[in-house]
């Protein structure tokens, strides 16, 4: 991937690790701005477009779940649908999913190696920078969706998902017709994700595709089954 220009928010309050991101990432080719809490983050994403932010979860005052809630509830945000990277020094699955369901796409566990970051990166930036032809895709009325690129578009604007998300919505879309239950979506789903979670995240894109929540046109529910997608 060609990251010329790709410009990435670093939010750490470890002055050595911030420093460290920068610097390697800069050598990668990307454009970066630091900030060392979610005060100064706030400030760095007025006036500035970025591709991606990097969030530390553990920062002093307001933490990185707590931004991302913020960030995410915020309608009006320009920067409300950005990718958002976790870097937690929480290994615990709980604390993990917690942070899938309110809105960020991957996590990282801490120490990790560089590389590593650098592959997370590249992942969500290949899904969330497409432009793809319409050809490929679903028709969900306004909006679509292309399965194997796990892309959406209202009319031909790309519309951001989240990795559990997009993952969730591709199985749908590759299934189209055939009820999925909760355990293998879960299963399949390439997130860690349980089946709980998966009635959080799909309630997440149906905010997002239907126009009537109470009676969803697309992402049906099928009793004793789960759920189904029903394009046009």
């Amino acid at each position: 991937m060609n990251y010329h220009r790709l410009h990435l928010l670093v939010v750490d309050d470890d002055n050595r690790l911030r420093d460290l991101l920068r610097k390697y990432l800069i050598n990668e080719g990307f454009m970066v701005t630091v900030a060392s809490d979610a005060i100064s983050a706030r400030e760095k994403l007025i006036g500035n477009l970025f591709d991606l932010i990097i969030l530390d979860v553990m920062m002093p005052g307001e933490n990185g779940f707590e931004f991302i809630k913020s960030l995410r509830n915020d309608m009006q945000h320009p920067a409300r649908h950005l990718p958002i990277l976790l870097l937690t020094a929480m290994g615990e699955s709980q604390e993990r999913i917690a942070g899938l369901e309110i809105g960020a796409d991957d996590y990282l566990v801490k120490p990790f190696e560089a590389r590593e970051l650098l592959l997370r990166i590249q992942n969500i930036l290949k899904r969330t920078t497409l432009r793809l032809p319409p050809s490929n895709r679903i028709s969900l009325g306004r909006f679509s969706f292309d399965p194997g690129r796990a892309a959406l578009f209202l009319d031909d604007q790309p519309i951001g998902l989240t990795t559990a998300e997009a993952n969730l919505l591709q199985l749908l879309a590759l299934n189209s017709g055939h009820p999925l239950s909760r355990d293998e979506l879960a299963r399949r789903s390439g997130v860690e994700l349980s089946p709980r979670t998966i009635d959080v995240q799909v309630t997440r894109l149906r905010r997002k595709i239907e126009t009537n929540l109470r009676q969803p046109q697309y992402i049906k529910t099928v009793r004793h089954k789960g759920y189904v997608l029903w394009p046009d």
